[in-house]
């Protein structure tokens, strides 16, 4: 089958487009025929092994030393169709219409199939939405419903979404919005009107202004790529507010830990469980009309590299897929 191979650590050309073996599905696994799936700005980290220090030798040692161990196949999200099932699969069947978040360090989405566990993190996908739309919505879906549970929003309460044209943003503003709160969002010139139309109340261009000194106070502020002052983000909280820090420097994880301990103020940074509970529950919201994709650009599987390369830029808006079968029909 078809698959980009990632064949070194470094720039997006190390994606080679290559002829790999078709997996084959174990008796809990299912095989799925790839549709579609993302670039997201996690697998460009992964490919250049631009990682956090906590993480750098473990993954080293999982994804190889020098370079990535052979038919290293990147991609976290997808969407596709059911081909084949193991003796021992329950919740499945052979031709439905899934999407998926491949969990842990598994990646494989870059390719024409992929086999995953029946209890891994898949879901029948939302009747109302093509494979390409679908597959935008596990990573940024289920990260943006962990944070948001995590501060317990209450209805009413001030939100503030930094980052808020990205993947898991435009999310974040989305379900926010489903629980109630009034929601700021934070983005750049360009992408105000994307996070206009997910239904923000607010709007703030951080190429103009600096939220933490226009005076306005935050019941929640969610920092998705973790580039907010710290200290001027505390300073924008209530008493009881809630700091969530979906990408948190060494430094913020201790700082973070002292601030909870020694103040009513919150400060939470924990990685996301992968549930498909949390699927089917995104899967509800999208299919009742209360959520739906931000999608930029699209690119076929062969143009993965220049996919990297336009998330590398940093001006996304939304998601950029990669349509891996040309039929994307609903």
């Amino acid at each position: 089958m078809k698959a980009i191979v990632c064949t070194q650590y470094g720039p997006p050309d190390v994606l080679q487009l290559k002829e790999v073996a078709k997996p084959i599905p174990k008796d809990n696994e299912v095989l799925i025929k790839i549709h579609a799936a993302t670039a997201t700005g996690g697998d460009c980290e992964i490919r250049r092994f631009q990682i956090p220090i906590l993480f750098w030798l473990y993954l080293r040692i999982v994804m190889g030393i020098t370079k990535p161990r052979k038919d290293t196949i990147l991609g976290q999200e997808l969407a596709g169709e059911i081909e084949a099932v193991g003796k021992d699969v329950k919740r499945f069947k052979k031709g439905d219409q899934i999407f998926a978040a491949t969990g842990g360090i598994g990646f494989k989405a870059y390719a024409k199939y992929a086999c995953m566990p029946e209890n891994g993190m898949l879901a029948l996908k939302p009747a109302n939405m093509s494979y390409e739309e679908a597959a935008t919505i596990p990573m940024g879906g289920y990260n943006a419903l962990h944070f948001l549970r995590k501060a317990n929003i209450q209805r009413g309460q001030k939100v503030l979404v930094f980052g808020a044209s990205g993947s898991i943003g435009t999310m974040a503003v989305q379900l926010a919005k489903h629980f109630g709160a009034e929601v700021t969002g934070l983005c750049s010139t360009t992408n105000l009107e994307l996070v206009k139309s997910l239904g923000a109340d607010k709007l703030i261009d951080y190429t103009q202004e600096d939220f933490t000194k226009n005076g306005e106070i935050y019941g929640v502020i969610l920092d998705v790529p973790g580039k907010s002052s710290y200290s001027g983000s505390l300073r924008s909280l209530n008493e009881n507010g809630v700091y969530l820090l979906a990408n948190p420097s060494l430094l913020d994880m201790f700082r973070g830990l002292w601030t909870s301990m020694t103040s009513s103020k919150k400060v939470m940074f924990e990685f996301a469980d992968e549930k498909s509970e949390d699927l089917n529950f995104l899967k509800e919201q999208i299919e009742a009309g209360k959520i739906k994709p931000a999608i930029d650009r699209r690119y076929p599987l062969e143009q993965t590299a220049e996919a990297h390369r336009y998330v590398e830029n940093g001006h996304k808006k939304g998601n950029v897929v990669i349509t891996v079968e040309q039929n994307n029909s609903t």
